[in-house]
């Protein structure tokens, strides 16, 4: 009875509502129509779930129960009805945060370890470091929070916030490993920051419950089939150039890496989403999709972290991070608004915002990765054409692994073929 009373008047209440509010009526009138329009939608999906007995919900009607940016009386982001409505999507926003940030220690962690490796007489490999080591064990534990965090928001929300770990790994290097702290740095953790903010406020709030069901009937969707089909084309266009024309350019290599991410991020959140609703709700590790959708996470990561590790071979750290920062993170949210439809029925200014939010932490990476490998690849050399009464165009390049200061470049050929000459001054 109540959910056909809302079904019939919600609409011409909210009508009514916002009729009210521009043509500037009573507040307190406003208020009430508002507080009557919540518990009927409250009492609404509470008879809708009871009625059907299973929480999953076509994507239509969905989309009636989701409310997106702060519009309306007490829907700010400092208000406590904002908070909760959002405190299942914060939660995974925290563990996402504190995910990431285990992840910049654990990185930290590992470069010290080789660091003080180098710096050994006779260094042994890295693997049988402890340090090393516990390095991998707190990345193992970061991800598995930035695991968990996609079964509590949506991808939209979860992807962005891959910056924390570049801005948190650039605060622990400057704390323990005594790295510059440069204008760039400051100014690029504001942007990170001030990025992930309105990403938190303005990503969709939209509370959907990931079963089986819910899974499947995305899967089948024709959105995510044109999708898919046009992802594994220029997949395949871009590997043939790749294999075959051997072209190494770094926007190949990480493109591949980024449609290999979209199917990892809508595996990874089905996979978490299905666990959580075991946990909370009914088992559904007992449907074919569940495994599916877990080989699909495990197939994409392993060819993801060998395209990423081509990349890192050929070009600088400094670089591959942030456009593998931008590159991952538009491919993810691609994937979450096609796959799960997560910006279904936003406002424009919302989007814009988050947009914008989105740009910000962009170029916040680019700036505190910005030229940050080249202050340690600066390596002194001795030309002799500075030497009073020499003159030569050879350098002599320091030798770190030998006893000898060090030796000139492509050694024999260059000092046989000048054997017979003497330069003179």
């Amino acid at each position: 009875m109540v959910h056909g009373t809302y079904l019939l008047f919600g609409p011409l209440l909210k009508k009514f509502a916002w009729s009210c509010s521009k043509d500037g009526g009573h507040v307190l009138s406003l208020a009430i129509l508002i507080h009557l329009h919540t518990v009927l939608t409250a009492r609404a999906l509470a008879g809708a779930g009871s009625a059907g007995g299973d929480t999953s919900l076509s994507p239509r009607q969905l989309s009636r129960n989701f409310t997106y940016g702060a519009l309306g009386a007490g829907n700010g982001s400092l208000s406590g009805a904002w908070y909760r409505r959002n405190q299942i999507h914060l939660f995974g926003v925290l563990l996402a945060i504190l995910g990431n940030l285990v992840i910049s220690i654990s990185l930290n962690i590992q470069k010290y370890s080789h660091v003080q490796l180098a710096h050994q007489e006779h260094p042994r490999p890295y693997f049988k470091s402890v340090l090393w080591w516990a390095g991998a064990v707190l990345m193992a534990f970061g991800e598995t929070g930035n695991f968990a965090a996609y079964g509590f928001a949506p991808i939209t929300l979860i992807a962005p916030l891959g910056c924390v770990s570049v801005t948190g790994s650039a605060i622990i290097s400057v704390m323990f490993l005594k790295e510059n702290l440069r204008a760039s740095d400051l100014l690029g953790m504001t942007l990170a920051f001030v990025g992930t903010y309105l990403l938190v406020n303005f990503a969709p709030n939209r509370t959907q419950p990931i079963s089986a069901r819910t899974v499947q009937y995305y899967f089948v969707g024709w959105q995510f089939l044109i999708y898919v089909i046009s992802e594994i084309l220029l997949f395949c266009t871009l590997l043939y150039f790749h294999k075959r024309k051997a072209m190494k350019h770094m926007v190949i290599l990480l493109s591949l890496v980024a449609l290999l991410a979209s199917l990892t991020v809508i595996s990874v959140k089905a996979v978490s989403g299905m666990i959580t609703f075991s946990v909370t709700d009914k088992m559904q590790l007992t449907y074919p999709i569940f495994y599916i959708m877990f080989i699909i996470m495990i197939a994409s990561c392993v060819f993801q972290v060998k395209f990423l590790n081509q990349a890192t071979k050929l070009y600088n750290t400094a670089m591959v991070v942030p456009v593998n920062h931008v590159f991952f993170t538009t491919s993810a949210i691609i994937a979450g608004i096609i796959f799960y439809q997560e910006f279904l029925g936003a406002a424009f200014l919302t989007v814009f915002i988050y947009i914008f939010g989105c740009f910000l932490s962009f170029l916040g990476v680019f700036l505190i990765t910005r030229n940050r490998e080249k202050e340690h690849l600066s390596q002194s050399y001795i030309d002799f054409g500075n030497i009073p009464g020499k003159q030569t165009l050879d350098k002599i390049q320091p030798d770190s692994n030998g006893l000898s200061y060090g030796t000139l470049p492509d050694g024999s050929d260059s000092t046989q073929s000048q054997s017979g000459e003497k330069k003179e001054v």
